[in-house]
């Protein structure tokens, strides 16, 4: 069949497994160049490992450390008239290139949140040439059905306290809008801390620990984001930020458990990047827009791939201690947060209108970027020729 882009709002609806392909490619590509990382792991488990920042900890993982890694994410396979996901595409192409490699890589389709996907996780783990040595925990979800009282709880991207109106973007048509959203209630505070928040984090580690799959000095890391005040109250002051602060709690948790053993466990603050969750989040595309120019000019600017290199090499995984802010976290949001950088923000935000939104921020390079999430805008690939959508994942 021959595959075209269908957006429809933050979700392209079709994928290109090709285009989906290259893109894994260009990943590779980046973390062989930046060369080997010494002293890092040699099992990887990635828990949300499809897309996003997930994908690239596993890329450099294996392709720069030389990692065995095993992969979880709940993804859609293809039909024979539908594509698949894009994140099914995504790990039958590191699947491939891993096995090429001689590279241990095994994979689970399943929820991540439920306790039979843990439990085949752990029993695989059991058979593979080298226990756990870090797990990383990168799973962004719309609900979570909770393990233990069957009840499935829904986030909201919602500020609390009171209705918030800024400005934003609709990212099909680059129409700058100012849009209204009304607070969250505290059922659904609770509920988006119990799909986002940190106790499956706990849960995964706890399950790993029983199953005794976990070397000594085994690290984990989980993912988030901050940002600056202009995204605030629908972000870091909103529902989202109340889970994120109890994955914060969860890190501290564990890391009192793992020292006893060497072990850590480290919130990590990355970037703001395009993904699909962060394309949902209003205000959101628009500031990224503006930093993304912002950071190409300086030289400064990062997708998920280079973020995560640059996390294992320099942070994580050299002779000195990683740098950590007051609150405990490591800072890979540095340059995005650098003076300069959000100076520039500063002056640039409140002048965004629909006429000179392509030129005051890059809006291209992110309608590119979030074209590429989904196979497309790839300058090796036909987008007229006729491709099979009924690709193998070899898991």
């Amino acid at each position: 069949m021959i595959i075209k882009p269908k957006v429809r709002g933050y979700v392209c609806v079709t994928t290109h497994p090709v285009g989906c392909a290259v893109n894994v490619r260009q990943q590779i590509g980046v973390v062989r160049d930046a060369g080997t990382i010494a002293g890092g792991p040699k099992h990887a488990l990635v828990i949300g490992a499809s897309t996003g920042y997930g994908l690239g900890s596993r890329i450099t993982a294996s392709f720069g450390c030389g990692a065995a890694t095993t992969g979880v994410f709940f993804e859609r396979p293809p039909q024979e008239n539908r594509p698949a996901t894009a994140g099914w595409y995504n790990s039958a192409a590191f699947h491939e290139a891993a096995a090429a490699q001689n590279l241990y890589a095994r994979s689970f389709n399943g929820d991540a949140y439920s306790t039979g996907v843990k439990e085949r996780v752990v029993a695989s783990l059991r058979e593979a040439p080298a226990p756990v040595d870090l797990v990383v925990y990168s799973l962004a979800a719309p609900k979570r059905t909770h393990p233990v009282t069957g009840v499935t709880h829904s986030s909201v991207l919602k500020p609390i306290g009171a209705p918030y109106t800024g400005k934003t973007v609709d990212t099909d048509c680059g129409v700058v809008t100012e849009v209204t959203i009304p607070r969250a209630s505290d059922a659904e505070v609770r509920d988006t801390i119990a799909v986002m928040g940190g106790e499956d984090w706990e849960m995964w580690m706890d399950a790993l620990a029983d199953g005794g799959v976990l070397a000594d000095g085994v690290r984990t890391v989980a993912f988030t984001y901050i940002g600056p005040k202009i995204t605030w109250p629908v972000y870091w002051d909103g529902t989202i930020g109340q889970a994120k602060k109890d994955l914060e709690r969860a890190a501290h948790a564990l890391n009192n458990r793992l020292a006893t053993n060497g072990g850590a466990a480290d919130v990590a603050v990355m970037k703001a990047v395009v993904t699909q969750a962060s394309s949902a989040i209003p205000v959101v595309p628009l500031y990224i827009s503006v930093l993304f120019g912002v950071m190409k000019e300086k030289g400064l600017h990062e997708g998920c791939v280079e973020q995560a290199a640059r996390l294992f090499s320099d942070r994580m995984y050299n002779d000195a201690p990683p740098d950590r802010d007051g609150q405990g976290r490591i800072r890979m949001d540095d340059w995005e947060m650098r003076d300069d950088v959000q100076a520039a923000v500063d002056t640039i935000w409140p002048q965004i209108t629909t006429a000179n939104l392509r030129d005051l921020t890059d809006f291209a390079g992110y309608q590119e970027e979030f074209m590429k999430l989904f196979g497309f805008g790839l300058g090796d690939v036909d987008y007229d020729a006729d491709v099979d959508p009924l690709v193998t994942l070899e898991a």
